[in-house]
């Protein structure tokens, strides 16, 4: 049972890191205080809501991956990719105010994919390693790290796909 993700064109590799560039996406964001596992957790629970019809049209949206979470001035973001052809303009508000919708423009990123767990420990791990490829590559980022996660939670931890991504210029 697949499910859409966000289009992106492989500009360059080295090992284990790719450097994509990407489209613009529309995301349905939540902002959440608290710990990295929590705050997870109840955005999630935020955006599914959205998804699933909490929205003035009653109108179910398609589940897409990844499900992002990002940490900016202390708060957690955590968002989900909207289908590729839905826009701001044409999606239902949601009910929940927490809930913001809003379109991404397209960004080259870089991105270091591994599986395992969601724990804040090792997302942390792998921010490291990607900041560092990067630094040894000269490549300079902006903005914050972005978890992205691809799978259901009720996959096994081992068989999960994530990835760590970072805007660069």
């Amino acid at each position: 049972m697949a499910v859409e993700e966000p289009k992106f064109e492989i500009l360059e590799s080295f090992g284990d890191v790719e450097i994509r560039q990407y489209g613009s996406v529309v995301i349905a964001e939540t902002e959440v205080e608290g710990e990295f596992g929590s705050a997870g957790n109840e955005g999630f629970r935020r955006a599914a809501s959205y998804i699933f019809g909490g929205n003035q049209k009653n109108q179910k949206i398609s589940m897409t991956a990844p499900v992002l979470q990002e940490e900016k001035d202390g708060k957690k973001r955590v968002a989900f990719v909207m289908p590729q052809d839905e826009k701001v303009a044409t999606l239902p508000q949601p009910n929940d105010s927490r809930v913001k919708l809003k379109e991404i423009p397209s960004r080259k990123m870089a991105v270091l994919k591994y599986s395992g767990t969601w724990s804040e420990e090792r997302y942390r791990e792998k921010v490291k390693d990607l900041l560092e490829v990067l630094k040894s590559k000269n490549v300079k980022t902006k903005g914050e790290p972005v978890l992205a996660r691809y799978n259901p939670p009720w996959i096994p931890w081992f068989l999960r796909r994530n990835e760590v991504l970072i805007e660069i210029e």
